[in-house]
């Protein structure tokens, strides 16, 4: 039998729906995925470089770029009435604002963040598991988890490893001048460090330190060409290895940079504990991730928890949810450094 209280909300009257054709249109444009696929196209096809130098004839791009000329032009002009590209007269495109970033030599290249990884699409399409179970949509569809399946797959792994170069460069333009810490850091452990881009940053702009990059052999693998490119990999150590087994002792400072969420409370802990394990009583830990806030304040914390989600499994976790991950670690939360992007925590042994 129904309780009185939900026989009473079932029965209440239901507020009419506004007529508000300027909300639908929004959510139109919220909702689509044709804008998403064609940007990821253009990337794939390298549109904006062609385009550097001027507008273009759509043949000759088409040319150029290995395409089918009619079926570029509708391309094109989808892109163009969004912004992306534009069309100065008819079959001549040219570059706008918001496609100048796709272009591979542009300061805050966003070429590689929009990668095709058919893996990660079917997975999106089950975003409905994730939601309804807690569970990652992408072991759902694929039977394995997202970094297991990418250390079988070289070519995937090195188009996500595009994303994280061109989340990088926006990180390093926003974070490091946000912390006044980094000048005292003489030796520097990246835990979990990827490819080294974000490292490889800090020690260009910080020449008296000296670092080590610690993450699994498949991840590290093309590191020292990376570090070479930025002229930096003769003070940096590459180890291959995992963080839960061991990570290099006495280092000044360890860096976290979007590495916790992906893990599960246990998992997180055994994390925190090996780091604190190789930290001096002197040594810091920055953390470096995206924190859960309340509210409807956009920020890209919000959606990369969907991310998390749905590829994962992870998830963001509040400030203090953070802070009880610490306590039995031996640490401590020392303070906060708000960022453009996301917060920098910075986090000290407790007994110091």
């Amino acid at each position: 039998m129904s309780s009185p209280a939900g026989s009473e909300a079932r029965g209440a009257r239901r507020a009419a729906p506004r007529f508000d054709v300027p909300s639908v249109l929004r959510l139109t444009e919220l909702a689509d995925i044709v804008v998403p696929f064609a940007v990821r196209v253009a990337c794939e096809l390298r549109i904006a470089d062609e385009l550097a130098t001027g507008p273009r004839d759509v043949d000759d791009i088409a040319t150029a770029v290995g395409a089918q000329p009619r079926s570029l032009l509708r391309l094109l002009r989808a892109l163009a009435a969004r912004g992306v590209f534009t069309e100065v007269e008819p079959r001549t495109f040219g570059n706008t604002p918001l496609s100048e970033p796709l272009r591979e030599d542009h300061p805050l290249s966003m070429r590689e963040a929009y990668p095709l990884i058919p893996a990660d699409i079917e997975a999106w399409a089950r975003l409905d598991v994730s939601v309804r179970t807690g569970g990652s949509a992408f072991e759902h569809v694929h039977g394995q988890g997202y970094w297991e399946h990418m250390a079988e797959r070289p070519e995937e792994s090195e188009r996500f490893d595009g994303t994280q170069r061109a989340a990088t460069r926006l990180e390093l333009r926003t974070i490091l001048p946000a912390y006044d810490g980094w000048g005292s850091v003489r030796t520097l452990v990246d835990t979990g460090g990827g490819n080294g881009a974000f490292l490889a940053g800090i020690l260009r702009r910080f020449h008296g330190t000296r670092a080590t990059l610690l993450d699994l052999p498949h991840v590290v693998a093309g590191a020292e060409r990376v570090l070479a490119a930025e002229g930096v990999l003769d003070r940096c150590t590459v180890v291959g290895g995992s963080f839960f087994d061991e990570i290099p002792p006495g280092a000044d400072a360890y860096l976290l940079k979007r590495v916790l969420y992906h893990w599960d409370d246990e998992q997180a802990g055994v994390l925190l504990g090996n780091l604190s394990a190789a930290m001096r009583p002197d040594s810091r830990l920055l953390l470096l991730e995206p924190v859960a806030e309340p509210g409807d304040d956009l920020n890209a914390g919000k959606l990369y928890d969907l991310i998390l989600l749905t590829m994962a499994g992870g998830g963001l976790r509040s400030l203090d949810e953070i802070e009880r991950l610490l306590a039995p670690a031996g640490l401590r939360l020392a303070r906060v450094v708000r960022t453009l992007m996301f917060p920098l925590l910075e986090i000290v042994p407790a007994g110091s």
